[in-house]
């Protein structure tokens, strides 16, 4: 391969790499039912088409010694020892909402990707996959109902 010819190709893929990793804004919407118990611990993360742990979004609740509570989420990311960098906050309180913004690549939109949510109270049953919101562009902003402590949560693309 001639020199001129390498160096278009090596231009060439630097400019599209930063395309193909190019995010987009997401926005997680979670309302709590008024379940009558103390704050809710919640972790949202996002999952791939197999149910392989991809990332952390959030948790909502800030004693390690609970999140065992989260238990999809705390036995998927086990590995991951980024997985509360900056990204955690209060529990929730009971008819309260979580709101919870990121930047997703588009290579998980339409992809079998979807966005998980556990909860667990203090003193009542902990949810596992409380609630899975497929992250695709046909469900995009719609509401998808949670089982005890959720009552629906949502996802935003912009």
């Amino acid at each position: 391969m001639s020199k001129p010819l390498k160096s278009l190709l090596v231009t060439a893929c630097a400019l599209a790499l930063p395309a193909l990793a190019h995010g987009r804004p997401v926005t997680v919407t979670a309302q709590l039912k008024n379940y009558g118990g103390d704050g809710a611990y919640l972790a949202a993360y996002v999952t791939d088409a197999k149910g392989a742990y991809v990332r952390t979004l959030w948790v909502a609740g800030g004693k390690a010694k609970y999140h065992k509570h989260l238990s999809d989420w705390s036995r998927l990311s086990a590995g991951d020892a980024k997985r509360l960098d900056g990204i955690t906050g209060a529990s929730v309180g009971a008819g309260r909402t979580l709101k919870v913004s990121a930047d997703l690549a588009d290579a998980l939109i339409d992809a079998g990707y979807e966005i998980r949510i556990d909860a667990a109270a203090e003193d009542m049953r902990d949810s596992p996959a409380e609630v899975r919101v497929p992250l695709s562009t046909a469900n995009a902003g719609k509401p998808q109902a949670g089982k005890l402590y959720i009552q629906s949560a949502a996802v935003q693309l912009k």
